[in-house]
């Protein structure tokens, strides 16, 4: 069922949840501990959780002596195809103490616009999801181009959201919620309720920000929760340290209102197989 509020994410479906760069990354890898605790928890009250993780250029950076995120798509791409390694096994060891398997899930924006293409990623998260196997969603930077890109991973997130059927998404940030302004100006605001239709163009939320590991900001994250919003699925914009209280239905975070007159998300009455997460115990053996 559709999370209308945020107090409604503990009782959800499924849901998406989607992390940056800077917070998983550099100085920060440790915090991927605590965002896999949270989601095993999700998990473990019967939530299906999909993970949209950006990160790959980023981690794959120190192991190409790069001490910034290179400008040229080729070198970007090489330190993706290493960093996208590395970064799914720091999750699933993280995940491995909860008896959890990852599933690794790279799409191109070519890929949602081709309905064959579509059709297949959604069955095949589907299926993982029917097997309780927890996916991980990231563009897949090795084959995509500066022309046919995301943009950012918020928007992927939110056509992930759109495509199977999610009940909610979760933006994760570096800040607990979205302000009128950025929140280091004098009279900023906080934003705790968006409704559905609700006019923003007064706030200042500013540009996409490029940072040494990554791009994002507020202006990214309000344009896929509009996305996300408009499918039907509820959003909750919140900070990275507090993802464990968000899929809790905690009274944080910005929270965008579903379009109600949405179709409810399509069940495809995936099989479970529990047994399947015997599997973690012979990985990396």
């Amino acid at each position: 069922m559709t999370a209308r509020a945020r107090g409604e994410l503990a009782g959800a479906r499924r849901v998406v949840v989607k992390v940056g760069s800077s917070s998983i990354s550099g100085d920060n890898a440790a915090r991927i501990q605590p965002i896999v605790e949270a989601l095993a928890e999700a998990h473990r009250r019967g939530t299906e959780v999909v993970l949209v993780s950006s990160g790959a250029i980023a981690t794959g950076m120190p192991f190409l002596a790069l001490d910034a995120r290179p400008t040229d798509l080729a070198t970007q791409q090489a330190a993706a195809a290493v960093g996208q390694n590395i970064l799914i096994y720091r999750y699933q060891e993280a995940l491995r103490p909860f008896a959890i398997v990852a599933g690794q899930v790279l799409l191109t924006a070519g890929d949602l616009e081709n309905p064959a293409h579509r059709s297949n990623a959604r069955r095949a998260m589907e299926r993982l999801l029917g097997l309780r196997i927890l996916p991980i969603v990231n563009e897949n930077d090795t084959v995509a181009t500066h022309e046919i890109r995301f943009g950012d991973n918020d928007r992927l997130a939110a056509l992930v959201a759109e495509l199977i059927g999610a009940d909610a998404l979760v933006l994760l940030s570096d800040i607990e919620c979205l302000y009128t302004r950025p929140p280091d100006e004098p009279g900023a605001q906080p934003i705790r309720h968006v409704r559905f239709g609700d006019d923003l163009s007064q706030h200042e939320f500013g540009s996409v920000v490029v940072n040494s590991v990554g791009t994002g900001g507020a202006a990214t994250k309000v344009s896929a929760a509009r996305v996300a919003a408009a499918a039907g699925v509820g959003v909750l914009v919140t900070s990275a340290d507090l993802v464990s209280e968000a899929l809790r239905g905690a009274d944080i975070g910005t929270w965008f209102d579903p379009d109600p007159s949405a179709p409810a998300p399509a069940t495809t009455g995936t099989v479970r197989a529990p047994e399947s997460v015997a599997a973690v115990d012979t990985l990396g053996r």
